[in-house]
């Protein structure tokens, strides 16, 4: 009797558990929970030493079985045969006490299988902790079929209260209260193998296909990026963005708790210049301990701007230290060397005209109008609890400042903007002489929303003469972008800014796209850059801009014949992005260098639109640092299923970074190139680092030269290309201070443009020239890289 009251306690536990979340993800035999990889607590969990370590559940006096290893493995030369049950429970054990630890949350798999053909055709198993006494617990789950391995899996955490001074662990099949009745359906044999428990370490991975091939939004979709905030340089677009990944906490079910910022102190960089295939730049350290402005403690809702200062071009990111002020800091590139020239916060309550009607000295938005006088809008908040109509539409809660010459003090008071609405998100830009400021509305402060006026959560607009307004109701004229919610489901903020690339204008918003393809629908505030095109009517007002996954076109084909950094990716799924020493092959010193990691059997990343041109590739190289043994990258075209092009084994030393090539037969044309990758399961296969592609022996033959000059107190890069060939060329001429092309220039004629440093000082550096050309009617593109020297002029 006693007997029985234990086991219904017990079984009371265990459904309990198996309602809850921890075996929710458990049922199917499918990959195992995301976690980084941890010790196996369990000692010869594949049975490779026999049973050692290894007894028959004793938790009841009833419980009886026979263990014998069996040479039937899942993986090895071992497993365990469980024969003669005498209950449910009768299973393989072994004693984890003083290994696991009240409070934390583990991991758990095993393999299991039955055979007996008077068995059902599918059977249950659990692996069940025992704390002692009558506290069982079911922690992993599987219902598998007859004849073959399943896998038990599942994720759990130990109550903080829970005594764990006998804790065991062991295998079994659902209880009932007389097995013995039927003994093929309750107690039958069953083998088990590869048994592990791990503590569980959350994985920032996402594994989930975030981003369809296709698509351009979201920009990426290996990580979260906010308030994205762009900015042009040399014909490339920089995003700038909350680092929502920092908040990122996916749990055992693989779900993240709620977004709440208060650890957000980096900003994530992203670049493009077709606007579809994004290079992943990393975190910039802004704000915390570690951070380049150590007295700040949050870094939001970034802004970028450049501005020549002293003689030197200076990059200059605001960001917002949550609700309480905005700082600076300055880089000497749009990616850094990143460096702190205030020592404190910009905009404070201190800050003249900052006060009055603001609740939060925020989202700083940055521009610097055609007379080199920059600006700054900031601000938001302004809900005064009154429910008010007044205060509900003119809450008058941002403002707008100038910014002193070194673009890093303010000069003068701040101005109101009476923006209908206004909530935050401030951004100021210039069109064919209008200025224009837009912002998120505000969702409603318990008062009357003016139908005239935006509607709440929107992105809305005003139009004026000059950066600093008046900025008055009467200058409102309508909405750019409804709230996200509106086309994806999942509302909450909104934020924007607005940039010219070539002759279009583009606008950036966020929305949870990605989040709600990770969670299957649902959103817990984790947000991702969007991407549209921004039309204006005759008048000069704005076209609404509708959000979908669709996002732009790709601006222009890539040209494969040089480095490529393996973190510049359309679409990809499963892997992740880290910074390792040392500088980045394709953007040089003072760029951060990124890897792509984690990389799994079956991840794949891709390329859009690559260009191979008629004479066609003959190779591809990556760099990469092997992991393990056996893995390979295989090359696909313009699918990820398609047809093997290609195949890189990644057999090189293991830890060392190394080139590896593999031949491709002259591919031609314009491509989406996918590189899938391939290897040991359960493993991370390599680390990737560039990628290059290799034409025919065929080239364009220049000569190349490169030289600083000076013209008064500026330094220029002067840039010379001869065709040193018998066919007209198509010559690109690429520095760090701005590119030019020039078509068809003829045999013993040259290419030429003196670039504009915008500083009296420049270290050495590296120009690469570009020729393209029809040889032998193929078209034939070759590559040259030429240094110049430091120079300085006074």
């Amino acid at each position: 009797m006693l007997k029985r009251v234990g086991r219904a306690a017990r079984r009371r536990v265990a459904a309990a558990a198996v309602a809850g979340a921890l075996l929710a993800a458990a049922v199917a035999a499918t990959a195992g929970p995301v976690q980084a990889a941890g010790p196996n607590i369990i000692v010869n969990g594949g049975f490779e030493d026999g049973l050692t370590s290894w007894f028959v559940n004793n938790g009841n006096s009833t419980d009886g079985a026979t263990l014998s290893a069996t040479t039937d493995a899942y993986a090895g030369s071992s497993a365990v045969l469980v024969t003669g049950r005498k209950t449910t429970g009768s299973g393989p054990m072994q004693d984890l006490s003083g290994k696991v630890q009240a409070g934390k949350t583990y991991a758990i798999t095993a393999r299991v299988k039955y055979e007996n053909p008077n068995s059902p055709a599918t059977k249950q198993f659990f692996a069940t902790m025992h704390y002692g006494g009558s506290t069982y617990t079911n922690v992993g789950t599987v219902t598998v079929a007859r004849g073959q391995w399943g896998l038990v899996q599942g994720t759990f955490t130990i109550p903080a209260s829970q005594s764990v001074a006998t804790a065991r662990l062991f295998i079994e099949t659902p209880w009932t209260s007389n097995p013995a009745s039927d003994p093929n359906t309750h107690l039958m044999d069953f083998k088990v193998d590869d048994v592990s428990v791990s503590e569980f370490v959350p994985s920032t991975t996402i594994e989930a296909l975030g981003k369809n091939p296709g698509e351009g939004n979201p920009l990426i979709s290996h990580k979260f990026g906010a308030d994205g905030n762009a900015f042009v340089h040399n014909g490339r677009v920089y995003i700038y963005m909350t680092n929502d990944t920092q908040e990122y906490k996916p749990g055992p079910t693989g779900v993240s708790s709620t977004n709440t910022y208060a650890s957000i102190n980096t900003i994530t960089v992203i670049s493009s210049d077709d606007l579809v295939n994004w290079v992943d730049h990393g975190e910039i350290p802004v704000a915390g301990p570690n951070g380049v402005a150590r007295y700040a403690n949050n870094s939001w809702a970034p802004a970028m701007e450049s501005k020549v200062v002293g003689g030197k071009e200076k990059f200059f990111l605001y960001f917002a230290n949550n609700g309480g002020g905005s700082g600076v800091i300055v880089g000497d590139s749009p990616v850094g060397p990143w460096h702190d020239e205030r020592g404190n916060l910009l905009i404070t309550s201190a800050t003249p005209g900052a006060s009055n009607g603001i609740n939060w000295l925020f989202d700083p938005g940055v521009f610097i109008d055609d007379d080199g006088q920059g600006y700054l809008v900031f601000g938001g908040g302004g809900d005064d609890g009154s429910r008010s109509a007044e205060n509900t539409n003119h809450p008058k809660s941002t403002r707008v400042i100038r910014l002193g010459d070194d673009m890093i003090s303010t000069k003068g008071s701040a101005e109101v903007i009476d923006a209908p609405l206004v909530f935050e998100a401030g951004h100021l830009f210039k069109r064919e002489g209008k200025y224009y400021y837009s912002y998120s509305s505000n969702f409603g402060f318990g008062g009357p929303v003016d139908p005239n006026g935006p509607p709440t959560g929107a992105i809305a607009y005003l139009m004026a003469d000059s950066p600093m307004g008046p900025w008055t109701p009467e200058t409102y004229k309508g909405i750019i972008f409804k709230n996200p919610g509106t086309y994806f489901g999942a509302g909450g903020n909104n934020h924007q800014s607005v940039f010219k690339l070539g002759d279009q204008y583009y606008f950036t918003y966020h929305a949870q796209t990605l989040n709600s393809r990770i969670t299957g629908g649902a959103t817990q505030g984790f947000r991702s850059p969007h991407l549209a095109k921004l039309d204006f009517n005759a008048d000069g007002t704005i076209k609404e801009v509708k959000g979908d996954y669709k996002g732009v076109e790709q601006v222009r084909n890539l040209n494969p014949y040089r480095v490529i950094e393996a973190e510049t990716i359309a679409w990809q799924q499963g892997i992740a992005t880290k910074k390792i020493d040392g500088a980045s092959e394709e953007f040089g010193a003072q760029a951060p260098n990124l890897v792509v990691h984690d990389i799994d059997n079956g991840d794949w990343t891709s390329l859009a639109k690559v260009d191979f041109g008629t004479a066609g590739a003959t190779g591809v190289t990556a760099k990469v640092r092997p992991l393990v043994a056996g893995g390979k990258i295989q090359v696909r075209l313009d699918g990820r299923t398609s047809p093997v092009v290609a195949t890189i084994p990644v057999d090189a030393p293991l830890g060392e970074w190394t080139k590896l090539t593999a031949v491709l037969d002259g591919v031609t044309g314009v491509h989406d190139v996918y590189f899938t990758y391939a290897g040991p399961e359960g493993a991370d296969l390599f680390e990737i680092d560039s990628w290059s592609f290799a034409t025919t022996s065929q080239e364009v033959k220049l000569t190349v030269t490169a030289a600083p000059r000076c013209i008064g107190s500026s330094v220029y890069v002067a840039v010379t290309a001869v065709n040193d060939g018998d066919a007209p060329a198509t010559i690109e001429l690429n520095t760090p201070f701005g590119k030019k092309t020039v078509a068809d220039v003829a045999p013993g004629k040259q290419a030429y443009q003196s670039f504009n440093t915008r500083t009296a000082q420049i270290d050495a550096g590296k120009v690469t020239v570009t020729g393209t050309a029809t040889i032998d009617g193929k078209q034939v593109t070759t590559s040259y890289d030429t240094n110049y020297t430091a120079a300085g002029c006074r």
